[in-house]
C-alpha cells in the first residue's frame, strides 16, 4: 500500500469509500498531476511510467468509474477523443486552439451574465451550462486585415 500522501483525486475517491487498488491510485495521481485535459490513451501512457502492467482497459474502467462518481468531467473538444479533467470547484469555460489542441480555461463574468439574461428572456433559469469556443491562432496579416 502506498505511504505517499493521497493526491486530490485519490482523496475524493477515499471520501466516497471507493476501493483503491494501487493501479487506481496511480491513475488518480496522474490525473491530479495533469495540467491539461488528457484522453485515455495519454493517461495510459503516463500511468505506465509508474506501472508498466496497467492495461488500457484498466484506465478506461477507472476513468468511467471516476466519471460516474462525479470526480471527473468528460469533454469532447471536437477532435473525436473524450478528454478528462477533475470536476472543478469553480465553473470555467474552455477555449480550444484546434491547430495545437491546447485548451485554455477561462471565466468571464460578462459571458455568464449574458447567458443568464438570455435564459431569462426565454423564461428559463439556468441550472448549468458548458461553453467551448474553438479557434486558430491569428496571424499578423489577419490582424492587419481585421483593422481595415
Amino acid at each position: 500500500m502506498s505511504t505517499e500522501r493521497p493526491s486530490r483525486i485519490e482523496q475524493l475517491c477515499i471520501d466516497k469509500n471507493m476501493k483503491m487498488t494501487e493501479q487506481r491510485r496511480i491513475i488518480a495521481r496522474v490525473l491530479s498531476d495533469s495540467s491539461d485535459h488528457p484522453d485515455v490513451e495519454e493517461l495510459h501512457r503516463r500511468a505506465t511510467r509508474s506501472d508498466p502492467n496497467i492495461s488500457i482497459a484498466t484506465v478506461y474502467r477507472t476513468v468511467r468509474l471516476f466519471e460516474e462518481s462525479g470526480i471527473l468531467e468528460r469533454h469532447d473538444f471536437g477532435d473525436g477523443r473524450s478528454r478528462y479533467e477533475e470536476v472543478p470547484d469553480e465553473h470555467h469555460d474552455h477555449l480550444i486552439d484546434i491547430q495545437s489542441d491546447k485548451v485554455i480555461e477561462f471565466h468571464s463574468a460578462e459571458i455568464e451574465a449574458l447567458q443568464e439574461k438570455i435564459a431569462a428572456e426565454h423564461g428559463l433559469k439556468l441550472v448549468g451550462h458548458r461553453l467551448e469556443l474553438y479557434g486558430v491562432p491569428v496571424k499578423r496579416s489577419d490582424k492587419a486585415t481585421d483593422r481595415e
